[in-house]
């Protein structure tokens, strides 16, 4: 197999390992295949520019845009990370940095909730949109479904916030109702999530959320995005 058939052929891979995982939210290689995969793909190409392709894998992020939701454009791009899987990625990622930087720093790390990344934008107070993080540059709007959510207010409390901002974080979906919806869809013979985090996404995607309020689904925000924060934050 040629250099140039080698690289069709893995991003004919991803792209399919992309679409079941973002869209029909069921994986078929783990999160570190995928990465492995991903990895030699760039190499591939960074070796051999000729064969360049904007469309790519390693071009872009994973999208979970369907055609059952409105697109929104995100005003701030949403991006992803890279994953790593060793101690030693990790010390090449800060020797790289500081090699870029010409100085030391200080680096600081978070644990991270398996979840599916989520949006919210609040005007003077209120929620007003949810929108997945979709390409990274628009994503679906799925504030009816999150709006079913307990944990998300709905309504700001006080008033020490910026009339406009928007909060980023994770949606999850807890092990316990995890658990027990996969029991119900067993006892329907009806195809298993493969974990958590693809049962918080396709729950999301629901276009009934009547049935997303019954799934129990629960949210982590933690990064803030807007003019005038009444913090400054390390993001």
């Amino acid at each position: 197999m040629s250099i140039k058939e080698q690289i069709e052929k893995l991003r004919h891979e991803l792209h399919q390992y992309n679409y079941n995982y973002y869209v029909l939210n069921q994986p078929t290689i783990s999160d570190q295949q995928f990465d492995e995969l991903l990895k030699e793909l760039q190499q591939l190409e960074d070796a051999n520019p000729e064969f360049f392709d904007s469309n790519s894998p390693t071009r872009r992020v994973g999208s979970d845009i369907t055609d059952k939701f409105i697109q929104v454009k995100h005003k701030y791009p949403m991006l992803s990370l890279s994953n790593t899987y060793s101690a030693e990625e990790v010390q090449d990622f800060y020797n790289r940095t500081q090699k870029l930087l010409n100085d030391s720093f200080e680096m600081c790390c978070e644990l991270k909730f398996d979840g599916t990344s989520i949006s919210l934008t609040y005007e003077k107070g209120r929620l007003v949109r949810a929108i997945t993080r979709g390409d990274g540059v628009q994503g679906d709007d799925v504030t009816a479904n999150v709006k079913t959510i307990q944990s998300i207010p709905l309504v700001l409390q006080g008033n020490n916030y910026p009339d406009m901002f928007e909060i980023r974080g994770e949606i999850l979906m807890p092990w316990s109702v995890f658990e027990e919806l996969n029991r119900e869809k067993e006892a329907r013979e009806e195809p298993l999530f493969a974990n958590p985090r693809n049962a918080a996404s396709g729950t999301l995607k629901l276009l009934d959320s009547s049935i997303v309020a019954t799934r129990k689904l629960d949210a982590y925000l933690y990064y803030l995005l807007g003019d005038n924060l009444p913090h400054d934050n390390h993001y």
